[in-house]
């Protein structure tokens, strides 16, 4: 589903930047329910919650809400990611992911990149970015005060 892109020219266009969002919400929100009842990612652990969390990192990179990654949303991410890469390597990247062969990565085509067996190097940069993420929110990190240590307590 192609939807209309933004006029980023019309500088009193919030409410239709509001309808295209939520026509895109909506769109990828069906797109995730007919994956959930489709058998191809039945293993995937937690698959609601990592179809839910690869909808917000797509969303936030169809920078013009055409539900689909070309050059221009690419390009974005990789320089958002402090990954920046030339023109040639980012079709290279959209080319090693794109199955219909469009210049574009669909939402499905996200999907299969992120949840399928084989690894590109966009779904390795969006990865390492991920656990970037957690860590500096510290989900990793260990909460309260760090334990008091003696002179015994030394080798």
């Amino acid at each position: 589903m192609n939807m209309e892109k933004i006029d980023h020219g019309n500088k009193q266009g919030g409410k239709v930047w509001g309808e295209i969002k939520k026509q895109q919400e909506a769109y990828l929100d069906d797109e995730n329910k007919a994956i959930l009842e489709e058998d191809l990612y039945k293993d995937e652990e937690d698959l609601e919650e990592k179809l839910q969390q690869y909808k917000k990192q797509f969303i936030e990179y169809d920078v013009d809400h055409s539900n689909d990654l070309d050059i221009t949303d690419v390009k974005f991410m990789m320089e958002k990611l402090d990954q920046a890469k030339t023109h040639l390597e980012i079709k290279k990247m959209i080319a090693e992911v794109d199955t219909t062969k469009s210049g574009t990565i669909t939402y499905r085509e996200f999907l299969a990149m992120m949840l399928g067996p084989k690894s590109s190097v966009l779904r390795i940069i969006l990865k390492f970015e991920e656990k970037a993420k957690l860590a500096a929110n510290g989900v990793d990190r260990p909460k309260g005060p760090p334990p008091k240590k003696t002179f015994d307590d030394l080798p």
